[in-house]
């Protein structure tokens, strides 16, 4: 477990989405199913898990950028993956606290709901969450730099879209660690 965190030594895996532009598809159902309030564009969204030392340990199909966090999470089927005991680290508003198995513990940074502002401890928390969260940002920063998925990727290449996206994400795991593990 790499030193960072030392806090968070149950932390078996750090999730977070990623979306991917794609040539807005000529079918209304499409056209509907991949456009993505939130980026203002049509995108392939996937759900990216890493490890604590930032390997690229799952990779979900892509699906259309209107599905939620919770419900990628959910169908990606990475939640069967974890066992009691373990820890899952998100980003704030990626709440999946009520969907992960039994014994199974989330950590998420505190935001505000319906409060005018977080407390000292709160905002210690964040930034502890997000010192070592931002690894995951890192890693999906990495699978990026491969250039077919920084641009728009075009119809024709839809069918094979799940496909590039996990190799891209593998391929980063032969780069040099994120983070070096503690030293024995």
């Amino acid at each position: 477990m790499p030193q960072e965190f030392a806090e968070y030594p149950t932390t078996r895996i750090i999730l977070d989405c990623s979306e991917i532009f794609i040539q807005r598809p000529s079918a209304m159902l499409a056209q509907s199913e991949t456009w993505s309030d939130y980026k203002h564009h049509d995108t392939w969204k996937v759900l990216v898990g890493i490890t604590p030392n930032g390997q690229v340990s799952d990779l979900s199909y892509l699906w259309g950028g209107r599905i939620s966090d919770k419900q990628i999470t959910r169908e990606s089927g990475v939640l069967d993956l974890l066992d009691a005991g373990d820890n899952v680290m998100v980003d704030r508003g990626f709440d999946i606290s009520n969907i992960v198995p039994d014994g199974v513990t989330v950590n998420m940074p505190p935001f505000l709901a319906g409060r005018d502002q977080v407390t000292a401890a709160e905002t210690e928390e964040t930034m502890s969450i997000a010192s070592v969260r931002i690894h995951i940002e890192r890693a999906i920063g990495r699978m990026k730099t491969y250039h077919i998925l920084d641009g728009t990727l075009p119809n024709t290449l839809s069918p094979y879209a799940t496909q590039i996206v996990t190799v891209c994400g593998l391929l980063t795991n032969f780069l040099p660690p994120l983070l070096k593990p503690a030293n024995p």
